[in-house]
């Protein structure tokens, strides 16, 4: 594992707190080691780093006093959704008690004629579509996993459906928020345009707990399109499917979803979805609209592929073919892993811009290849952003520093070409030591919000800040 670094520890208000929380929470607080683990559970590779105490929350109310409880002790709080999360958001690395918010699961309201949703922050994205649809409408934003819409505000998630829907900072409207005080705020009205002061909704969205949890989102909803094409296309080269990616966006066509997979996703999809795609690098694509409009875009793209050597194109109205082949990209995790049985995938992501697509895509091919290492790359090919999946022997200390030396290759790549060492996991604990590199003194003017808002540094201590 990683080391992640640790943060020094009061004991004496830790000791303090878990005694007031354990009177008041009863059996809504626990202390035991596996619960406690399984909180700072991450998929990454960063060593785990458990809270001493878990408390189940009911209500803003509830939360809030949680709070007042850790701030009057300088306690460390940690927010949990679902534990999706990356780059060890969830973990304590001062100690400290963990909200977990996943039993706040309710969906508030719906104002259909205004498409908008009020949820609490541990409804998940899934759950939230399966309450809408009967009312002819969705949430978009879609990460592949079924993360807390809470979680996917706090990290500014985003995934397969950005190009055309944006990202959470595009779709969230209005934040319920305790601060580090406990006082609950909240951030704006549902109003789809606002000039009334600072904009706190999207300071607190993808500020990673660290100011902040968040208690109730308010949504910008979608109506489910009239007709949905999803289509496949295969390449000879990551060139040649990146410069289609660039003649789509520069034309203007709107797809839905644009998603870059290598060869050897494709052959790892073939294998674990019972799918038979050409091993080359492979563009999956969705198209939403009327009947008449998504057959024009289906046409249009099949064009443009064929001009950089697309082959194979088929799309699909069928939703049956069409959920067979998305369920195949969601699944592609798994399938990467069974690549090398008994490894771990260490999912890193950047973003680059359109154009420095092809190249950072492929000098990742490149690099992974010169340190001897499997690393299959997904991608959100309409955004730039693509995903790293690093399978790697962890009591292999040489491939372990391998891989890091890869990862922190591919951060630093996605910057000098005009970048960012995240597009949509966040910065976390692992990210840390790229984002001075990124972005400078702008990175004092955050320490600065952060020391304002939260003095006593008890807001998820150790992410994004050093």
């Amino acid at each position: 594992m990683v080391q992640a670094v640790a943060l020094v520890r009061n004991e004496e208000g830790i000791g303090a707190a878990l005694g007031v929380l354990k009177q008041q929470f009863g059996e809504r607080f626990q202390t035991g080691a596996s619960i406690r683990e399984q909180h700072a559970h991450t998929t990454t590779w960063i060593v785990n780093q458990p809270p001493d105490g878990v408390v189940f929350a009911h209500s803003t109310q509830e939360v809030s006093d949680i709070v007042k409880i850790c701030a009057a002790h300088k306690v460390p709080i940690i927010p949990f959704g679902t534990g999706t999360s990356l780059e060890g958001h969830v973990n304590a690395p001062a100690g400290g008690i963990s909200i977990d918010v996943s039993q706040m699961d309710k969906v508030l309201e719906v104002n259909a004629g205004d498409l908008d949703c009020r949820v609490q922050p541990g409804v998940t994205r899934m759950a939230l579509n399966t309450h809408l649809r009967d009312q002819g409408l969705f949430f978009p934003i879609d990460p592949g996993a079924d993360a807390s819409i809470g979680g996917m505000a706090a990290t500014r998630a985003s995934g397969t459906n950005a190009v055309r829907y944006g990202t959470m900072k595009d779709n969230v409207l209005s934040l319920e928020v305790v601060m580090p005080n406990g006082e609950i705020i909240r951030t704006a009205s549902r109003a789809r345009k606002s000039s009334a002061g600072y904009d706190l909704t999207r300071l607190m969205v993808g500020s990673e707990g660290t100011l902040g949890i968040i208690t109730e989102v308010t949504l910008r909803l979608q109506g489910i399109p009239e007709a949905m094409s999803a289509a496949s296309c295969s390449f000879p080269s990551v060139e040649a499917a990146c410069e289609t990616v660039m003649a789509v966006i520069q034309y203007g066509l709107p797809v839905a979803r644009i998603e870059l997979l290598d060869a050897m996703v494709v052959k790892a999809v073939n294998s674990y979805s019972k799918l038979t795609l050409p091993e080359t690098p492979l563009l999956l694509l969705e198209f939403h609209g009327s009947d008449a409009g998504v057959a024009e875009q289906a046409e249009t793209f099949g064009a443009l592929a064929k001009d950089f050597g697309g082959t194979g194109y088929a799309a699909t109205t069928s939703a049956e073919e069409r959920n067979k082949l998305w369920q195949a990209r969601h699944d592609a995790y798994w399938a990467m892993l069974a690549l090398r049985p008994g490894c771990k995938a260490v999912a890193t992501d950047v973003c680059v811009p359109i154009s420095k697509l092809a190249e950072a895509v492929v000098g990742a091919n490149e690099k992974a290849a010169e340190l001897g290492l499997v690393a299959p790359i997904v991608g959100h090919a309409g955004d730039g952003n693509f995903h790293a999946s690093v399978l790697i022997d962890m009591e292999d200390a040489d491939e372990v520093a391998r891989a890091e030396n890869f990862v922190s290759w591919l951060n630093e790549r996605a910057i000098a070409l005009g970048g960012t060492c995240t597009g949509e996991h966040g910065i976390g604990q692992g990210k840390r030591p790229y984002l001075v590199k990124e972005l400078g003194g702008a990175v004092d003017v955050m320490a600065s919000i952060k020391r304002a808002l939260d003095p006593d540094d008890i807001m998820n201590p150790g992410k994004i800040l050093t």
